[in-house]
This record gives C-alpha cells, sequence and structure tokens, in this order.
C-alpha cells in the first residue's frame, strides 16, 4: 500500500499489522517529519516506514535494518526511544 508518503512494510498487510499489534486503529502514517533516533536523540533518521499506533510510532529509516519505537508529538515529530532488529518483534512491542 502506498498513499502519498505512507507505505506499509513488504509482506505486511495492514490487517496483519493490527492483528499483531492488537490495535485496530493502527494506520502507516506519512514519512514527512522529523524523526530523531535512538540512542543518540540529536541523530536525525530519514524515514522510510512510518506505522502509528495511537500515540506511539514504529520507524523504519532507509538504508538501515532496524525498526525504531518512539512517542508520537503534537507537531507530528517523533522521538524514538528503542529498537528492534524486525517489525514482528517491534509490533508485539508495543
Amino acid at each position: 500500500m502506498t498513499t502519498t508518503g505512507r507505505h506499509l512494510p513488504a509482506g505486511w498487510t495492514l490487517a496483519e499489522i493490527r492483528d499483531v499489534s492488537g490495535d485496530r486503529e493502527a494506520v502507516p502514517l506519512d514519512i514527512d517529519r522529523v524523526v530523531t533516533g535512538w540512542p543518540d536523540q540529536d541523530e536525525r533518521l530519514r524515514p522510510e516506514i512510518v506505522l502509528g499506533f495511537h500515540g506511539l510510532c514504529i520507524v523504519k529509516a532507509a538504508d538501515d535494518p532496524l525498526w525504531y519505537m518512539g512517542s508520537l508529538n503534537d507537531d507530528g515529530s517523533v522521538i524514538c526511544w528503542s529498537i528492534y532488529d524486525d517489525l514482528h518483534e517491534a509490533v508485539r512491542g508495543l
């Protein structure tokens, strides 16, 4: 699924993401936002995929195999505070 800057991970459907996370309102979010990495909060990530789970996000940065979890701020930016090796692990970590 691609909706102008909103992408799902390859091999995943929105229904699967919602099933694994338990969040029936999980959605792909626009990638045009400031995302700071973890553990270095001054490091800006270039998001390739951003998935929203109410006030939390899971971010896949371009050219990076890891998945970052963080908080979605009121201004749309994301501050990441955790990192996972794969999406399934990250989604279950919500």
